[in-house]
């Protein structure tokens, strides 16, 4: 099916993206790493790796910035318990690599964190996921930085926008209102107020 796009990002309103490739637009709903390294302008050409999942009730494409990223998430489908939805949760909350430090350090109170993962779920991804990827030093900060970026062409709020983005991903009104109200006198884009939030959920 369809595996990658190269096109324009005509509009973004986290985490759905629509991409126009050759007179033809695709809506993905997109990690917010994938959000983080959108460029600045509608006029760069971006590259997004796509993964399209076909269900009952719905056909969706995500759309991820790198390939170890998107591997991540199809690894996290193959678990048991985790659908699209809360994959793309733990992607937009974590890189790749953040996620394989909290596995290979069993950090179960870490991940339960995330929106829809309890207690059980993630013991279950510790269980089932830990020979799936590959080792990394434990011992360097589980949150990096992220390439900040800012939204050109939002028509709400950055406030509002971001909450929204929690909203999307699984958190509650109460903990995405929580999670945003530190930020909201920071002058801080929408990206980077994600960012923070979801930094600090894991905290």
């Amino acid at each position: 099916m369809i595996g990658l796009l190269r096109g324009k990002v005509i509009y973004k309103q986290p985490p759905e993206l629509l991409l126009e490739v050759h007179g033809v637009g695709y809506e993905l709903q997109a990690s917010m790493n994938t959000f983080y390294n959108l460029p600045l302008d509608q006029q760069t050409e971006v590259t997004i790796y796509t993964h399209f999942v076909v269900r009952e009730d719905a056909q969706t494409l995500f759309g991820f910035s790198s390939q170890d990223e998107r591997a991540l998430f199809r690894h996290l489908l193959k678990v048991t318990g985790i659908g699209p939805k809360m994959a793309l949760a733990i992607v937009s909350g974590m890189t790749p690599t953040e996620f394989a430090q909290l596995i290979h350090a069993a950090d179960a109170n870490a991940l339960s964190r995330i929106p829809g993962v309890g207690k059980k779920t993630a013991e279950r991804l510790i269980i089932e996921m830990r020979d799936r990827l590959p080792r990394v030093d434990t011992s360097q900060p589980l949150i990096g930085n992220h390439k900040q970026s800012n939204t050109p062409f939002t028509i709400i709020s950055p406030v509002e926008e971001a909450l929204n983005a929690l909203l999307a991903l699984g958190y509650k009104p109460a903990q995405a209102s929580k999670m945003i109200a530190p930020l909201e006198n920071q002058n801080l884009n929408v990206e980077e107020m994600i960012r923070q939030a979801l930094r600090s959920s894991l905290s």
